[in-house]
Formats: structure tokens, sequence, C-alpha cells
């Protein structure tokens, strides 16, 4: 005679371990994350059940290191899609290295006729357009102040007529 106290329990383990085998095949077929409590709680069990049991365990870390079959922005995704990426990012990263050597290159070249220059052994800037540059700038620079001048005596009657206005504003009342 068997006890059907063991025997309840025995069934019920069954049935939540049917429902964790359950829960796992729908995530895997859905592409949800797969995780232990993520699992456990779609399959309505306590996380200590799958820890207590280690197949269950192994099977959920064996489908969460397997890539699934599921989709990725509508599209299937298969071992030989996977490859196809791989195969793009390769040459992708290719043609940013050769990219990248080029740059490296023309920096090179202009920080080297920079150095060139700044120690006097490159050819000489023409001096004469310079001055004729500073001294315009110079120029430009004594209008400018002259103008800023003027506008600070504009500015500063028109202030002093503003507080006229208001102290006779204010006498009135």
């Amino acid at each position: 005679m068997t006890n059907p106290m063991s025997e309840g329990r025995r069934a019920d383990s069954i049935r939540r371990r049917q429902r964790v085998v359950k829960a796992l095949g729908a995530a895997g077929a859905t592409g949800t994350e797969i995780t232990v409590s993520s699992i456990a709680r779609a399959a309505g069990v306590d996380r200590s059940f799958l820890y207590r049991h280690r197949d269950l365990l192994a099977r959920i870390h064996t489908a969460q290191s397997c890539p699934s079959p599921t989709h990725w922005n509508g599209e299937p995704v298969t071992r030989e899609s996977l490859k196809a990426d791989l195969a793009n990012t390769h040459q992708r990263i290719a043609r940013l290295a050769a990219h990248n050597t080029q740059l490296e290159r023309k920096l090179s070249e202009l920080l080297g006729e920079a150095a060139w220059r700044e120690s006097g052994l490159g050819a000489p800037t023409d001096i004469d357009q310079l001055q004729r540059r500073i001294t315009m700038l110079e120029q430009h620079v004594v209008d400018l102040t002259g103008q800023l001048e003027e506008r600070s005596q504009e500015l500063d009657a028109a202030r002093s007529a503003n507080r006229e206005l208001f102290t006779n504003m204010n006498k009135q009342h």
C-alpha cells in the first residue's frame, strides 16, 4: 500500500516539472529572455524548485547559451544569416581600418608640414602681405573703437535724459 501523501507530492512535482518544460519551450519559441526567474514566473513555481531539480536548471542554462531560432526585426535568425552578418561586419572593420590608416597618414603629413614651417626650415611666408593684413586689421580695430565710444556717449546722453525726465515727473506728483 502506497502513501497517498507521497503520491500527491510526486504528482504535484510532475505537474510542476511539466509546466517548467512548457514555459521553457514557449520562451524559446517566442524569443523572450530566458532566466531562472522568468521561467519560474511563467511556470508558476518557486525558483527554489528549479534549483532543487538540477536537470531543469541545466536545461535553462543550456537554453540561455544556445541562440534561439527566433526573429530579429521580423527576420528569422539562422546560422547563415549570422554568418552573413559576421562577414559584413568583418568587411566594415576592414574598410574602417583602411580609412583610419589614411587619416593617420594625412595627419602625419600635416603635422610634419607644420613642424617644418615652425622650425624656420620651410619656405618663408610673404611678410609684406602679412604686414598689410596687420595694418588693415589695426585700422579696423581703431574704427570699431571709435564707433563704440560714439555709442557709449549716445547711451550716456539717453540715460541722462531719462533721469531728468523721471525727476521732473516725480516732482510733478
